[in-house]
């Protein structure tokens, strides 16, 4: 049967977009100053790909005889996070931003949010999550109230010690929190960050929860309508709200992902495989970290390889990204960039250059036409780019 696995490395980006100074983030460009700061990366498989024909970057030269086709995406939606990305992948262009609050969150808002919990919260300001817990960490553990902050993003995130607020009442304060914030307040993501640890060496838990907005009609909808399955592995099931997903796989890091978009290849009837794989972000592009985003990606390819072997002869692989997260800037918030785009499948010509596309909603055109559905209305397929068209 006709399989499509996408596959997005989540803020893995690939150079500032035509509006990226309006956002701050003129001159970003997540995958080459990655490279440049570790000099050079160790990415045979994306290289092989086709990766290095995008951009010339340190350690990864352009591929005379590619095993894949390359292209960039432009994001058509405003903004920069990764429900937008991932929505406009599925269709959904947005046309204007997720609510986002530089100075916190207004204090009635909170004030209401607090009524409903039955306590105070602490912070309420934009910060980095790593940091806040360490500000804010001991008065939590003296108070018990819950530590509140947001970030450049569209972002509603509630941070507190499983010692003093166990995860599962952590969760139950964020669906209070996600009911509240609708309308003007309709941020894109509520997230719970458990953390555990003591005054000094606070640590973020794997327990994170995102509690997306329920996405508008889109592509996963489409398909489940066609009798087709779905099957998402990580973040997926939670920025979409569980719709029109038949199977999930929790996984919590970027090497259970990999083992388990291994094991879909291997024993999944699902048409459609829909993974993110959110370390480079999460671990190394919110923490400035280039070190460690090159060796995830390092990593990555690793299980690159095992991928490209176990992908059936009608599989169609295709890797993406949802933004960027230059781990180079002062910055440790997305930035607005390109998605790069490399397509791979045993039928499939190679060596192709996709170009620019003008929307992520490309990558749903092309599940939707590689699988015989009807055309959505975003997005342009780039099948028949690579084969002729699957007629």
């Amino acid at each position: 049967m006709k399989r499509v696995f996408v596959v997005v490395l989540d803020g893995v980006g690939a150079g500032e977009l035509p509006d990226a100074a309006a956002y701050g983030d003129a001159g970003s460009h997540t995958l080459l100053h990655t490279a440049q700061a570790v000099g050079g990366l160790r990415v045979p498989v994306l290289q092989a790909l086709g990766l290095g024909n995008l951009v010339p970057m340190p350690g990864v030269p352009r591929a005379d005889l590619p095993l894949g086709s390359w292209g960039l995406m432009q994001e058509a939606s405003p903004g920069k996070d990764s429900i937008t990305g991932h929505w406009e992948m599925m269709g959904v262009v947005l046309d204007r931003p997720f609510p986002t609050y530089p100075q916190g969150f207004p204090e009635d808002l909170v004030r209401r949010f607090e009524q409903a919990i039955g306590r105070r919260v602490l912070g309420n300001v934009p910060a980095s999550g790593t940091e806040i817990i360490q500000r804010l960490g001991e008065a939590h553990l003296q108070t018990g109230y819950p530590i509140l902050y947001t970030s450049a993003d569209s972002v509603f995130q509630l941070a507190a010690h499983e010692r003093i607020v166990p995860t599962e009442q952590l969760y139950e304060m964020c669906r209070v929190a996600r009911a509240m914030l609708r309308g003007e307040h309709a941020v894109g993501r509520v997230i719970a960050r458990p953390f555990t640890g003591e005054p000094g060496n606070f640590r973020r838990t794997e327990q994170r929860k995102d509690f997306p907005l329920d996405p508008p009609q889109n592509i996963l909808d489409a398909i489940a309508s066609a009798g087709l399955r779905t099957h998402a592995i990580g973040k997926i099931h939670e920025f979409f709200a569980g719709r029109s997903i038949a199977s999930w796989a929790d996984t919590r890091t970027n090497p259970e992902h990999s083992e388990a978009i291994l094991e879909a290849i291997r024993t999944t009837d699902a048409a459609f495989v829909f993974a993110n794989l959110e370390d480079f972000d999460m671990l190394y592009g919110h923490r400035n970290d280039a070190t460690g985003f090159a060796r995830a990606l390092e990593e990555f390819d690793g299980y690159l390889g095992r991928i490209l072997e176990a992908l059936g002869a009608e599989d169609l692989l295709i890797l993406t990204s949802d933004h960027g997260n230059d781990p180079t800037t002062p910055s440790t918030d997305h930035s607005r960039e390109h998605a790069f785009l490399l397509v791979y499948g045993r039928g499939l010509r190679r060596g192709v250059d996709l170009g620019v596309r003008t929307t992520f909603a490309d990558v749903g055109a092309t599940v939707l036409d590689f699988l015989r559905l009807e055309p959505w209305h975003h997005g342009q397929s780039f099948l028949r780019e690579l084969d002729g068209g699957n007629e």
